[in-house]
């Protein structure tokens, strides 16, 4: 849900960055409630890795994009210099 907010929010890099940043936070919560599903056997050992991989992958996903939100952003949020693909968006 976060990251659909922050999407809507990407004329303004600060509530872009906002939202981006309580992803990754929630991003965090739900690898420790992996291991605290893998700990009680609620998961497999395997389910729990694969799990736990794709949040790191998440993890390095968002914080890419918490560095470099310009690319990203929509209307006049943009740097005058943004040469990006997705300027004309």
């Amino acid at each position: 849900m976060n990251l659909r907010e922050a999407w809507a929010k990407r004329r303004y890099e600060p509530h872009f960055v906002s939202k981006l940043t309580d992803c990754d936070g929630e991003n965090s919560e739900t690898d420790t409630s992996l291991d605290f599903a893998k700990d009680c056997a609620y998961i497999t050992v395997e389910v729990h890795k694969e799990s736990t991989d794709m949040c790191q992958e998440i993890g390095k996903m968002l914080g890419a994009m918490i560095r470099r939100p310009q690319s990203f952003l929509i209307g006049g949020a943009r740097s005058k210099n943004d040469k990006s693909e997705t300027a004309n968006l």
